[in-house]
């Protein structure tokens, strides 16, 4: 058998990247933005942000705000059918 090579962000290149026209620095805005218990949210990634970036196969996704953590939030997501807690920083989220 042979070995799998790579890390989490493995055959992501197309999905997390930028559009040309957003290139450059990131919003203050968004890196800043407070969310709320209950809150819902999609999940879309800064490219330009790796801390508390979550996993490619959850790109997309919306989710409900559980709790605060530090400077990221706790993110409840179903995923086919089991419920799947993520810790995400909230320049990787935006308000649905």
């Amino acid at each position: 058998m042979s070995k799998r090579i790579g890390g989490s962000r493995r055959k992501s290149r197309h999905k997390f990247r930028k559009n040309v026209r957003d290139h450059g620095k990131i919003s203050i805005k968004n890196y800043i933005q407070k969310f709320s218990i209950g809150d819902k949210v999609y999940l879309k990634a800064e490219p330009a942000v790796q801390k508390a970036i979550y996993h490619v196969r959850f790109h997309g996704k919306a989710g409900v705000i559980l709790n605060k953590r530090g400077r990221c939030y706790e993110v409840l997501i179903k995923d086919f059918n089991s419920e799947k807690k993520l810790i995400l920083h909230p320049v990787h989220m935006e308000k649905r």
